[in-house]
């Protein structure tokens, strides 16, 4: 018998997080959350996307054990200012038994037809810097800590429930090592030149804080055109800068200013905390945090977290400013390999950013999506 239960209180919110630590304990390429933090993102006092969001948690038990789980969200700004009728689930993570995978996708079906909701999809988070997509290839390579990893049997489960791909995903890389650091150099110095613009490294935390949230305003804007985005609002801007700011390296953000001082492109790329993380196995103490600090320290792969230009500003060679300025301190650093988040396919216009680094593909993740009636 299988039973579904929803969670109440925090001894079962621990039992939801910690599921994954069980179900991945053999694995070399899971890569552990914080649970500490991770238990804060279900909490409305901390994160302040629960304030837009409504979101409900499930755990499956089987034979007395917790044998899957999964989140349904409703993000309401989603769906009264951008009309798109869905509920979302995410956190989805299950033993190889299709029946309880149907039995969880069930309650994400009941939430969503009693708000008179038209589809479901997932997995994914409250909002696009969130995690998303189930793993369709590269099982076999080590996961970021900004994507979640899960066993090859997840797809089959959507697909024999009758869900379609709804969205796809890629993960690419590319190695420092061929990369021609004086060309890029010359290219920035000549946009630079034409059009007032200028790279601005930082030293000290601090002082990119200061700009990140019109940073975030950019964000927004650069990246409307992608489906299913939503704006990420003031106060989220602020628990995205807590959240990340013991991970953020200020040598590794370039921001490009406009003559008036406006910031018309960022990249923000992150120390790989993989390895740290698996050592840590979800503690910060007693002494978890000394395995972040040495992989802040002593860095050999790093994280594309984000990258933007500002629309009116594309086709001006922006990137190559911002290329330049990231290349410099990270060759300097004897970096090996950057890492890319997943990007939709769609976003054509960020792959042809990349295709003189001659990057290549280490995962591939879907969302997949079903109609509630």
């Amino acid at each position: 018998m299988i039973e579904i239960k929803e969670i109440k209180n925090d001894s079962d919110l621990k039992k939801f997080v910690t599921f994954p630590f069980k179900l991945y304990k053999n694995s070399k390429y899971w890569i552990p959350p914080i649970i500490s933090e991770e238990m804060n993102n279900f909490k409305s006092d901390i994160n302040p996307s629960l304030k837009d969001s409504s979101i409900s948690l499930f755990i499956a038990i089987k034979d007395n054990e917790v044998a899957g789980r999964i989140a349904a969200i409703i993000n309401w700004i989603e769906v009264k200012n951008y009309k798109v009728r869905k509920i979302r689930f995410g956190w989805f993570d299950v033993i190889n038994d299709i029946n309880v995978t149907k039995l969880l996708i069930n309650r994400i079906k009941e939430i969503g037809k009693a708000n008179k909701l038209e589809y479901m999809e997932g997995p994914m988070g409250f909002s696009n810097l969130d995690k998303v997509g189930v793993l369709t290839h590269g099982f076999d390579k080590i996961g970021t800590m900004v994507t979640w990893y899960n066993y090859p049997y997840y797809s089959s489960h959507f697909e024999k429930l009758n869900f379609k791909i709804e969205k796809q995903y890629s993960e690419k890389q590319f190695s420092f090592k061929n990369i021609d650091k004086n060309y890029y150099s010359r290219m920035s110095k000549i946009i630079q030149n034409r059009y007032d613009f200028k790279a601005v490294n930082f030293d000290k935390i601090e002082d990119v804080l200061n700009n990140m949230n019109e940073m975030f305003d950019l964000f927004n804007r650069s990246y409307s055109f992608l489906s299913s985005f939503v704006e990420i609002n003031d106060i989220q801007k602020e628990y995205i800068k807590k959240k990340y700011l013991r991970f953020m390296n200020p040598k590794f953000i370039t921001f490009v200013f406009d003559k008036n001082n406006n910031i018309i492109g960022f990249a923000v790329i992150m120390p790989s905390y993989a390895k740290a993380l698996q050592k840590m196995k979800g503690k910060l103490y007693p002494f978890g945090f000394i395995h972040l600090i040495n992989a802040r320290k002593y860095v050999k792969n790093v994280i594309l977290y984000l990258i933007g230009v500002h629309p009116d500003h594309q086709n001006k060679g922006v990137t190559a400013i911002l290329f330049s300025s990231l290349i410099q301190n990270l060759k300097e650093k004897n970096i090996e390999d950057c890492l890319r988040t997943p990007e939709l396919i769609e976003n054509e216009s960020v792959d042809k950013i990349w295709k003189n680094f001659n990057p290549t593909l280490r995962k591939k993740r879907c969302t997949y999506k079903k109609d509630l009636n």
